[in-house]
């Protein structure tokens, strides 16, 4: 854990949950293939999924130069971002029991506008986020879609991670109940296809790979 956490990114509940190391942030972010991007215009909080990716301590995502979200995000209002992989179903004995197994991911701070080499740098870590070696596959964008897509750099210099692992938590008077109790494994799945989608392994979606 990192010392001096900042309040804002402390996890309150259930604490020993927390995570606040960097490998383990950078791995729910390469993970995840969606992102919600939330910020508050006048006061009116919004929350709007997107495209993301990671290269350093950098993340990156998506838009159209027409969003709302990314126009007032590149203005320099705060944002948060956030992922959440699901891994399981924990039934419990008890209804109040019942959770999830997940990991997640928060990131706070001031977006900046992208532009020159950087766009294309973060477009092909967008693209590869998705479909590793797709960049290099695909046509490479025009300078009409380069001005059409706006993209967001967002440093992960505020980041925590919350996971949740391991089996069912019954109350001692519950274990003797007729309830069947236990983990059901949830996972993206990819149905077959003719591409060679690299993120795919035994039918599962994970982190992106290049291996053979």
């Amino acid at each position: 854990m990192r010392e001096r956490v900042p309040e804002r990114l402390r996890v309150k509940r259930e604490p020993e949950r927390a995570v606040y190391d960097r490998e383990t942030i950078a791995a729910i972010l390469d993970e995840a293939l969606i992102c919600h991007l939330g910020f508050a215009v006048e006061g009116q909080p919004y929350v709007i999924p997107t495209l993301h990716a990671r290269v350093g301590d950098v993340l990156y995502v998506h838009g159209s130069a027409a969003s709302r979200m990314l126009r007032h995000a590149a203005a320099g209002a705060p944002v948060c971002v956030t992922v959440t992989l699901l891994d399981g179903l924990v039934l419990a004995r008890s209804v109040f029991n019942h959770s999830v197994n997940y990991r997640s991911a928060v990131v706070f701070g001031t977006a900046t506008l992208v532009e020159g080499d950087e766009k294309l740098t973060a477009l092909r870590a967008l693209t590869e986020q998705l479909a590793p070696g797709r960049w290099d596959e695909a046509r490479q964008p025009t300078d009409t879609e380069l001005k059409a897509t706006w993209i967001l750099s967002l440093p992960l210099d505020e980041a925590s991670a919350k996971v949740r692992t391991g089996p069912e938590e019954d109350e001692p008077e519950d274990l003797e109940l007729p309830v069947w109790a236990g983990v059901v494994p949830v996972h993206l799945a990819a149905e077959p296809s003719e591409y060679d989608w690299r993120r795919v392994r035994d039918g599962r979606l994970g982190p992106p790979h290049t291996g053979g």
